[in-house]
């Protein structure tokens, strides 16, 4: 039984929200987002709140997730989402040019991360990334695909990691 489905998403003042066949689109201060969606869920709009209706009982899980990506996309249009990330390593250093960053991760190369469009990034200091964007999905995967080139290992804890992230460090091996 989906509780959250049943939650109307409250709009703020300056959010437009256009609902077509199978088709929703958030427009809001920072940008433009639209999402396709199947005939299970049907979504109404009555004054300054979404409802979201499961045609049956099947379709109550693909209620509570379309109204959670809805509740991301008014939240991603309004305020936007972003990510920090820090490098712990001597020598790791980030560096954004644009829609590059430029990563020195020890390795013999450096590495170039490009971003895809709708997504932002700055590095306030060298060893501190922060992406920025509106779409949820997309600021987490853009995260994750910097993290990739050099995770946290667990013995030093050097590595791409996300602020809020806990390394639990190996004890080393004893003789």
């Amino acid at each position: 039984m989906s509780r959250i489905g049943n939650n109307p998403i409250k709009l703020p003042e300056k959010i437009e929200v256009t609902l077509a066949a199978g088709e929703i689109s958030v427009k809001g201060p920072l940008g433009t987002l639209s999402r396709k969606f199947g005939p299970q869920v049907t979504i109404e709009k009555s004054g300054q709140d979404l409802v979201f209706k499961a045609a049956n009982d099947e379709a109550r899980a693909l209620q509570g997730t379309l109204r959670a990506l809805v509740a991301n996309m008014v939240k991603g249009v309004s305020q936007g989402f972003e990510k920090k990330l820090t490098l712990v390593g001597v020598g790791y250093r980030a560096q954004a040019a644009g829609d590059k960053l430029n990563l020195s991760l020890g390795f013999s190369h450096p590495v170039v991360h490009s971003m895809p469009k709708g997504v932002k990034v700055e590095t306030p200091q060298q060893t501190e990334i922060l992406v920025k964007g509106i779409d949820k999905q997309q600021v987490g995967q853009v995260a994750a695909e910097i993290r990739a080139y050099r995770p946290p290992e667990p013995y030093k804890g050097k590595g791409v990691r996300y602020v809020d992230e806990r390394v639990i460090i190996k004890e080393t091996k004893k003789k």
